[in-house]
């Protein structure tokens, strides 16, 4: 018996669009509420590996990921010039699904909002949680527009800004700047790129072009921002050109087309893991509330559509909430950690390239980890 029959999900990103569609499918009425009236994201691309994927399938929606996006083979490396450095060993979960996936970011939301609404998840748009009094065997939920709920369960999946975190866990936890910056956008895909390219070498930069389709690529660069600035948009194209000067391959081609400053999309990178346990009573945080990464593995998603995966899993494998989401600890905080960690000190690297660190060993020995099961 399901260790729930009731539960509430805050915030309408991939974690907790991911967590309605697997409790809907376990059975488990769901409401799902997001504090934005337009339940929309950034236009440009993700990077997604195959055990995102393989998360994905668990919810009926990997199929329409792979045909709305880039499925490729390879990660390659490469130096400035645009030389061959290493290629990345993929993530080889053996199920079939492709290694690697780019993707746009409208693309997989609509997909995951669609399944969402297809197994019949309520969606309130602009409700956000006002007030969580808990008792023994449920919780009563105070929202903005002046409704109330009753759950078994509530999970936090309202991202870096987490407002649930504050609420159950107090200030004490939020992400720290980490010293660099990612700037995205999205350009013409030349038609012989067909694998995700990575140009390294430069001190405290790192620039990669992902396919997201057969018309489209993006382009990101991350790159050290000393002092955490903050951009006026219309500068935004330029610095962006600034910072792709130098290099060779395909970025010259790439470079001219960074015309439109509202288009560039730049994000501090942030980053943390949040001490044991994500949960609090009925409460249970999930995603980049909890474990905010920075972008150098592509596992940010990942984790978050694996931390609803999982946690689905637990509720229905335990008859309390308590065991339940105690084993879901169990499954997902070391993995989660080694991943968060692992992306930061390729981040450190790139701003300190004088520190010791083997970028492919790294990689290896974490995507030997994501190849087994979540």
């Amino acid at each position: 018996m399901a260790a729930i029959s009731q539960a509430l999900v805050v915030g309408g990103g991939v974690g907790g669009l991911s967590a309605a569609i697997g409790l809907r499918q376990a059975g488990i009425d769901v409401d799902l509420i997001e504090i934005s009236e337009n339940h929309g994201v950034y236009h440009v691309g993700i990077i997604v590996q195959a055990n995102f994927l393989a998360a994905m399938g668990k919810l009926g929606a990997a199929d329409a990921a792979i045909a709305a996006g880039f499925p490729y083979d390879h990660v390659v490396n490469l130096n400035p010039a645009g030389g061959h450095i290493f290629t990345q060993p993929p993530i080889a979960t053996g199920t079939g699904y492709p290694l690697n996936l780019g993707i746009t970011r409208p693309a997989l939301h609509r997909i995951l909002v669609g399944r969402a609404r297809e197994l019949g998840v309520p969606i309130r748009l602009g409700v956000t949680v006002v007030d969580i009094a808990e008792e023994a065997d449920g919780v009563t939920v105070a929202f903005s527009d002046g409704s109330s709920g009753r759950y078994d369960l509530v999970i936090g999946a309202d991202g870096i800004r987490s407002a649930m975190r504050d609420k159950v866990f107090g200030a004490a936890h939020h992400p720290r700047f980490t010293g660099q910056g990612v700037w995205r956008y999205n350009v013409r895909r030349p038609a012989d790129l067909a694998d995700m390219q990575i140009y390294r070498g430069k001190p405290g930069m790192t620039v990669g072009l992902v396919p997201l389709d057969r018309d489209t690529m993006y382009v990101f660069v991350a790159s050290a921002e000393p002092g955490n600035p903050r951009f006026a948009v219309e500068t935004r194209a330029d610095e962006l050109r600034r910072r792709l000067e130098g290099y060779g391959g395909h970025v010259p081609e790439v470079r001219a087309q960074v015309t439109d400053p509202a288009l560039v999309v730049y994000r501090p990178m942030e980053s943390m893991v949040m001490p044991a346990p994500w949960h609090r009573g009925r409460v249970v945080l999930i995603g980049d509330a909890v474990h905010p990464s920075t972008p150098h593995l592509g596992q940010g998603a990942a984790m978050a559509i694996e931390d609803a995966v999982v946690l689905v899993d637990e509720l229905g494998r335990h008859d309390s909430t308590d065991a339940a989401l105690a084993a879901f600890m169990q499954r997902r905080f070391e993995r989660v950690r080694t991943v968060v960690e692992a992306s930061g000190s390729i981040g450190e690297y790139e701003m300190n390239p004088g520190m010791k660190l083997d970028i492919p060993g790294l990689i290896r020995n974490v995507f030997a980890m994501l190849a087994e099961p979540a």
